[in-house]
């Protein structure tokens, strides 16, 4: 595994976020996003009473339902 530099002059990526935004990322309705995390589909944290879901899992799951089209 390589070890990320910060760059402070770069955009800052989010490694996780609540709820609502995941729902503004995806497209995916809030009691879908529930199902998933229910279903472990995504990964995510607690932090309090605070959901907190990966940005990187919500991008596998989408990666995962990808559509390959035919050659």
């Amino acid at each position: 595994m390589t070890q990320r530099q910060f760059d402070p002059d770069s955009p800052v990526m989010p490694i996780c976020v609540r709820i609502p935004q995941a729902v503004r990322l995806t497209g995916i309705s809030r009691s879908r996003i529930y199902e998933l995390l229910k279903a472990g589909d995504i990964d995510y944290v607690k932090v309090g009473n605070s959901t907190l879901i990966l940005v990187e899992s919500l991008h596998r799951f989408i990666d995962s339902l990808r559509v390959q089209r035919g050659s």
